[in-house]
């Protein structure tokens, strides 16, 4: 590393060989595959979370596949994959009853043999710190806000946000310069959504040709129950009710070891009612006797939620540019039948590094890294993402046709040899054009809280641990301040007060008897949902200052 100290009031610059934007699987992953191969090499990782996992929300279960590549002995070096899958059901619920799938009849997508239900938090925390033992520097509290490039245009690093600025857009008394760290190559791995990946897919035109990306949002809690509920190793996963047969959505509850129970809903962010609201749904799934033998009498003790890839094909961005590189979730490595995505961030930030490397070897910087992508190409990843590319496009057909769909192409045409469908499925339009005007839909009317099972925002915001220093510039930006009265409200009923999970907007009445959007950036919990599903694109979700936001506890 150099460091450059710059005149008063520039932002000094530290120089590395690599730049990795995000310690999640896939940027932690890419830093420990590059000092295998190079421990000569300078490598640094900027993380937006007071910690690493800080930010990282999962189910999970994990395929242990890429981790077995990266790090062989990882049972023996102390990975928290604690606890293997010892069991799969696999529920359709109904209003009260549920009908459960025989064992023979679960599609190949939702079987887990091998795998192992985790808390991904504690995964990303002890890679983060078998990084650093190889000589890896992680930059934790710091929000990279900014790509540098140089006069040709190359990506030659990031900048980080400044500190201390009060909502006036002042300098406080706490005022402090952000920094400017320059990479031969940066590699970016912010996850789903991610600000500067946004930045750089427009830039570069890496959608160009590809199919609109689509997305979904996950809720998970995190629950103790009594020894008596808990079933070690145990995976449920449940479709049908409470979603409406033209909504894509399910959940998902998975026995940990200790006596915890991880459960979430997943709703896909293509849904047409404005009406709808995911949170709620996903209070009232767990009040169905199926879900609730679970977790009654129990106690929950976390809370968060989560933009999700769909890991559609045909929609995945072309993932180099001069410079730099898309790993992980960032551009959209997940497979959405296994709802599964952290052995997809690690094997792609393996790939990744390995072509970095190659071109360090050979002298080059800031040009594209074309071997990741070839390699990629080659790899099981993806072929297993094409067995899948068709999931939850059938389901925009409804829940009969996608079920059915599911299981020609993930039970039946396995067991005939066929692996990957001979059919490609197109998505045609993005999340945000899909919602119907409020007139034409029915609303929902949902139940209160009961304080048990079910749960108000707040009450949940609390468990997050999120907090934000309320005198800095607002991190959701309007690029027009009257779309949301006059568009969203008028048009839509106001539908960001239902699709955010954390009650940021809130729609008010003035003395005047006008309208007008609150926004309450304290309670983000950086789930992205508002800068995928605003119908109008009105809303963009940019980075507060580094360490805020959700402070997840083994989530």
């Amino acid at each position: 590393m150099h460091v450059t100290t710059e005149a008063a009031g520039e932002r000094e610059k530290f120089d590395y060989d690599v730049v990795i934007v995000g310690a999640g699987p896939a940027g932690l992953a890419t830093a420990i595959r590059i000092r295998q191969l190079m421990p000569e090499a300078s490598v640094v990782v900027l993380e937006k979370g007071s910690e690493p996992g800080a930010h990282t929300l999962s189910g999970a279960v994990m395929d242990p596949r890429a981790i077995d590549e990266l790090l062989p002995g990882w049972k023996a070096l102390g990975a928290p994959l604690n606890q293997p899958v010892t069991a799969d059901e696999f529920f359709f619920l109904g209003g009260k009853r549920s009908l459960r799938t025989p064992g023979w009849l679960v599609p190949r997508c939702f079987r887990n043999e091998g795998n192992y239900a985790i808390s991904l938090g504690r995964v990303v925390k002890w890679l983060a710190e078998h990084a650093q033992a190889q000589g890896v520097e992680i930059f934790a509290g710091f929000a990279a806000t900014e790509v540098l490039y140089d006069p040709q245009g190359r990506v030659i690093g990031v900048g980080t946000g400044d500190m201390g600025v009060t909502r006036s857009g002042d300098h406080g008394p706490a005022y402090q310069r952000g920094v400017e760290l320059h990479g031969k190559y940066t590699i970016f791995a912010e996850g789903a959504r991610g600000q500067l990946g946004r930045q750089l897919i427009e830039r570069f035109d890496l959608a160009r040709d590809r199919d609109p990306v689509s997305y979904a949002i996950g809720l998970k809690e995190s629950w103790e129950v009594d020894a008596t509920r808990a079933r070690p190793g145990l995976v449920v996963h449940t479709a049908g009710w409470p979603m409406q047969s033209d909504t894509f959505g399910g959940g998902f509850i998975y026995h940990l070891e200790g006596n915890r129970v991880s459960l979430g809903f997943v709703v896909g962010l293509d849904y047409g009612n404005p009406w709808l609201s995911p949170y709620e749904e996903f209070q009232r799934w767990k009040t169905h006797p199926a879900v609730r033998a679970h977790i009654e009498g129990g106690r929950r003790l976390g809370y968060g939620a989560r933009a999700i890839n769909n890991g559609f094909p045909r929609s995945l961005p072309r993932t180099v540019f001069p410079g730099g590189a898309l790993v992980g979730c960032e551009a959209g490595y997940l497979n959405a039948a296994r709802i599964k995505g952290s052995h997809a961030a690690i094997k792609t930030g393996m790939l990744a590094a390995e072509a970095v490397c190659d071109a360090l070897r050979a002298g080059r910087s800031g040009d594209e890294l074309v071997a990741y992508p070839q390699a990629f190409a080659k790899s099981w990843l993806h072929a297993e993402l094409q067995e899948s590319k068709n999931f939850k496009l059938w389901f925009k057909y409804g829940s009969l046709v996608g079920t059915l769909m599911t299981g020609i192409e993930q039970w039946l045409m396995p067991r005939l040899g066929i692996r990957t469908p001979p059919w490609t499925l197109r998505n045609r339009r993005p999340d945000h054009e899909s919602l119907r005007p409020a007139a034409k839909s029915e609303p929902i009317h949902y139940p209160k809280p009961d304080g048990k099972l079910s749960f108000d925002r707040m009450s949940s915001v609390y468990l997050s641990n999120t907090h934000h220093e309320e005198d800095q510039p607002v991190h959701l930006r309007l690029r027009d301040r009257r779309v949301p009265v006059e568009t969203n409200l008028r048009l839509y009923a106001g539908p960001e007060s239902r699709y955010c999970p954390a009650g940021v907007y809130e729609f008010l009445t003035t003395d005047r008897d006008e309208d007008r959007l609150q926004i309450n950036a304290q309670n983000c919990i950086h789930c992205k949902t508002c800068d995928i599903k605003d119908p109008t694109q009105n809303i963009v979700w940019v980075a507060p200052q580094g360490g805020e936001g959700p402070d997840y506890d083994a989530m």
